[in-house]
């Protein structure tokens, strides 16, 4: 994760079902759905304006952290947060053994 995003809170919009975090005026997010200590994470969404600064993929390891230090297991629907999960394979231990793609990661 770059720097610059470092000290950025990730907020939890628990009425939105979304992971967000805002830079620059600018809200990326993922949506997600929870079911007890299980989190789905299904889309993520950054604004053209944010493009190319590497927002999405900070969200999406702020948003991991967030699920490990919470003691949740992930169901990564989103294929963003999956093709980060397949490229960064020590975040594998996040993920549900359930979750019918574990054995491709």
């Amino acid at each position: 994760m770059k720097d610059e995003f470092l000290n950025l809170n990730l907020y939890k919009n628990i009425q939105g079902n979304r992971f967000e975090l805002t830079v620059d005026g600018y809200t990326a997010f993922i949506d997600f759905q929870e079911e007890g200590k299980v989190i789905k994470l299904i889309h993520t969404e950054s604004p053209e304006e944010l493009a190319g600064r590497g927002v999405a993929m900070a969200l999406v390891e702020k948003t991991l952290l967030y699920i490990e230090q919470n003691q949740y297991e992930l169901i990564p629907l989103c294929p963003l947060v999956y093709s980060f999960i397949k490229k960064n394979s020590d975040w594998k231990r996040v993920v549900s053994k359930e979750f019918a793609g574990y054995d491709n990661l």
